[in-house]
């Protein structure tokens, strides 16, 4: 059975982009256009295996999700990439220490997300 990944981002075009390569590498992927719109998917959709979100989103951002995904037992250890243009150290730490498991520069090279995604998926 495939795996079930969650993208998170407010822009259509990434979430085609970054679905697209992760279904092509035999993933099951479900898209959310911002932060509580994920939340409200994740707890719909138990059997997530990985989330992977923008920083910068409407509603509810990428720090505050992945703070409200923590609070969850069953995804306090689910693990949680940050995709996003952002590169500053303060906001890394910031996403570290909300247990972020990693961070991907938009653009990313398709290869280097899987194997990304490859390494640190369940």
């Amino acid at each position: 059975m495939a795996k079930t990944i969650l993208i998170a981002d407010d822009s259509e075009s990434i979430r085609v982009v970054v679905g697209l390569a992760l279904r092509e590498a035999g993933f099951t992927v479900i898209v959310a256009k911002d932060g509580q719109d994920a939340l409200d998917l994740l707890k719909e959709n138990e059997q997530v295996s990985l989330i992977i979100s923008d920083l910068n989103m409407p509603m509810l951002d990428g720090i505050l999700f992945l703070k409200e995904v923590r609070k969850l037992d069953k995804f306090k250890y689910l693990p949680f990439l940050i995709l996003t243009t952002e590169s500053q150290d303060s906001k890394k730490m910031e996403a570290k220490n909300a247990g972020a498991t990693g961070w991907i520069i938009k653009p990313f090279v398709k290869e280097k997300l899987i194997a990304v995604v490859n390494k640190v998926i369940r």
